[in-house]
């Protein structure tokens, strides 16, 4: 699987919504909070732009129950879900997070749960590639469990077609038009080849290549991917034309088939679903209004609260 999943992952959040606090939920017990979240991924964006989609890919990641049980480790005893071939070696960002935290422990100890750094993180990161910006509604709680075979049937592979991510999608609660809506996420970032390759060199018993991806794009990428490498540093952007910019670039890609994986080219094999892609090339606007609210409701999904949980002093590993 790859880093591009960003979005499909984040569809496969449980659907049911535990009731979060409010909008400024730190404003008494940690006033700075959110901005000191702002500043280290502000940072680490400086560093490598890439992290921010690594950020908000993290968020989708995460949101089986949007409790930060992706950041935990792995011991000898548990195999935790970042090290699923779902999340590891593709998933980033974990450095920003734990920065973050460590600010935030030391001005506010005990007080914002990881969970909650993790939604901010992506807003933010969306944020500062250009997306538009919205409020996040806090007083998550962080899990205390974290194992790597939930991944195996909640985070779908690129190889899905639309009935199956319709299907995915619904099941977690979320329309068609939001699932359209949510798979904009590949508008920035990056995707191993191996997430992809078979659509180049094997698809399918009649066809090497698939008819469906664009020939010249084909051909580009064949030269980025050669048939046979397995390198994990192999990388191609999702988005080539603005990989670090969340804008509407990813529909018009789809539009001229050139969809990166299957997931994104299936989108114009439904009438009514290529109806939204269409809509969402051509109304910039509308599609970062619609991201936005899509984004608080799967930062919604599943979530502890009150005395559910707790609250990790490293989100790396739960409270001894």
């Amino acid at each position: 699987n790859c880093v591009s999943i960003v979005l499909i992952a984040a569809l496969l959040c449980q659907s049911v919504h535990s009731q979060l606090q409010q909008v400024g939920f730190y404003t008494t017990s940690c006033t700075l909070a959110e901005l000191i979240v702002k500043d280290e991924v502000r940072k680490g964006f400086f560093k490598n732009p890439g992290v921010a989609a690594g950020l908000v890919r993290l968020h989708f990641h995460d949101c089986f129950g949007c409790d930060a049980s992706v950041l935990i480790d792995s011991t000898s005893s548990n195999k935790a879900e970042k090290d699923s071939p779902a999340n590891n070696p593709t998933l980033r960002g974990f450095e920003v997070i734990d920065s973050a935290k460590a600010r935030l422990e030391a001005v506010c100890r005990g007080v914002i749960s990881c969970a909650d750094i993790v939604a901010f993180a992506a807003r933010d990161s969306i944020g500062i590639t250009r997306g538009l910006g919205y409020i996040v509604p806090a007083g998550r709680r962080d899990g205390r469990i974290s194992q790597a075979s939930d991944t195996f049937t909640n985070l779908p592979p690129p190889s899905f077609n639309v009935d199956q991510l319709s299907k995915l999608f619904a099941n977690k609660g979320f329309t068609q038009e939001e699932m359209v809506t949510l798979s904009g996420a590949h508008t920035i970032g990056r995707s191993h080849c191996t997430a992809f390759s078979n659509r180049l060199y094997n698809f399918n018993r009649t066809s090497r290549q698939d008819p469906s991806l664009d020939p010249q794009y084909a051909a580009q990428l064949k030269q980025q991917c050669p048939q046979g490498n397995t390198s994990p540093n192999l990388v191609v952007p999702m988005n080539p034309a603005s990989p670090a910019v969340t804008d509407t670039s990813y529909y018009a890609d789809i539009l001229a088939d050139r969809g990166l994986f299957t997931s994104d080219q299936t989108l114009l094999t439904n009438s009514a679903i290529a109806n939204q892609v269409n809509q969402n090339a051509k109304m910039p606007f509308l599609w970062r209004t619609k991201f936005a609210t899509a984004m608080v409701k799967m930062g919604r999904l599943e979530v502890l609260t009150g005395n559910a949980g707790e609250i990790r002093a490293n989100c790396r590993v739960i409270n001894s």
